[in-house]
């Protein structure tokens, strides 16, 4: 956990809806000068902060909407500070709660420097990483629709095979049911797959067209692991933002959500709770990983083999995705490709 070091004499507290706001202007000593709510709008929230510009610091809780507050700031010249929502609750909870003490309260975390920082993403990666999400979305409709079709088929004691629901001929597989009821359903899910395939087409396309603009050499070097594509290594790519902000592999896994921590007091091990915390899209991605690698490096599956035989398959799964996770910190920091033996090895120092 790292707290924000404010230098301005101004702090501007900002408690973020999706409408409204409700902000706190204060001074390092505590003394309130403004405490009110408003709509969102871009133009009064600019009137009411530049009055104490240039020593003023803008801070808010990390929620769906901060963007337009960000670059607000950004352009502006406004030092933004983003607290990470989970840890600023483990300080601050209190008995009550309403807009103006949570605004109230992120003013004086700021002003004291105990804001724990969440991550800002950068704007110009933005909206690719949003669109790679929604993709996301809808490639998982997409394959419960395929999942329900087999569903559908194994309930009638009817024996197809998965290429069988992805071949162009599918809608013959109606005709293998007799119960009209069952016929419709069949059908809906294959409009549903109708519908989605030329969607994911466009926008695969549209990302791929992006993702030339920006990091490249970071692209290519994801490439080179086993197991993984490309739109697999955009979404990596993307959802890490910058590896530098991780000051080590331990924090990148803690980050991806692919190890767990422990809680201990007073010689008690309370288990390992908060395992929530970070990032689950970069989780899902990396543990992708481990059912591709297998099929296409000879030297990984022998690995992991031998992984299952003395862990057994859940723990082998948990080893080898920390390593995965591991080897992609070193491989975008030190800007090097992926190599099987220093993998197995664990060697990217």
């Amino acid at each position: 956990m790292n707290f924000a070091q404010i230098t301005t004499e101004y702090v501007c507290g900002v408690d973020l809806h999706g409408k409204t706001n409700y902000i706190c202007i204060m001074n390092k000593e505590g003394t309130i000068f403004k405490h009110f709510n408003m709509r969102n709008n871009i133009n009064q929230f600019k009137t009411e902060v530049l009055k104490y510009y240039p020593n003023i610091t803008v801070a808010t809780e990390t929620m769906h909407s901060y963007y337009w507050l960000a670059d607000i700031c950004k352009e502006n010249e406004i030092p933004f500070v983003l607290g990470h929502a989970y840890y600023m609750k483990s300080i601050h909870g209190g008995k009550k709660k309403n807009d103006k003490i949570d605004s109230k309260t992120i003013a004086d975390l700021t002003r004291s420097n105990h804001l724990p920082v969440g991550y800002v993403y950068p704007k110009e990666l933005r909206a690719t990483r949003d669109l790679l999400r929604r993709r996301t979305c809808f490639m998982r409709l997409r394959a419960e629709a395929y999942s329900h079709i087999q569903l559908i088929f194994r309930q009638q004691c009817i024996n197809i095979e998965p290429k069988e629901v992805k071949d162009k001929n599918r809608r013959s597989l109606i005709n293998l049911l007799e119960d009209e009821q069952l016929q419709s359903s069949v059908e809906m899910n294959l409009n549903l797959i109708d519908f989605f395939d030329p969607q994911l087409n466009k926008i695969e396309r549209e990302i791929r067209a992006k993702a030339k603009n920006h990091d490249r050499t970071a692209l290519n070097i994801l490439l080179t692991m086993p197991g993984i594509g490309e739109m697999m290594s955009l979404v990596i790519l993307y959802e890490i933002g910058e590896i530098n902000r991780f000051k080590s592999a331990q924090d990148f896994s803690s980050y991806s959500r692919i190890v767990k921590c422990q809680r201990e007091s007073g010689g008690k091990n309370y288990g390992t709770k908060n395992q929530k915390i970070g990032n689950s899209n970069l989780k899902w991605a990396i543990g992708d990983i481990i059912i591709h690698a297998p099929r296409t490096s000879a030297v990984i599956k022998k690995f992991y083999d031998k992984l299952i035989n003395k862990h057994g398959k859940r723990k082998a799964k948990s080893i080898i995705t920390h390593k995965f996770g591991v080897a992609i910190y070193y491989m975008l920091k030190n800007k090097q490709a992926f190599d099987e033996d220093r993998f197995v090895r664990c060697d990217w120092n």
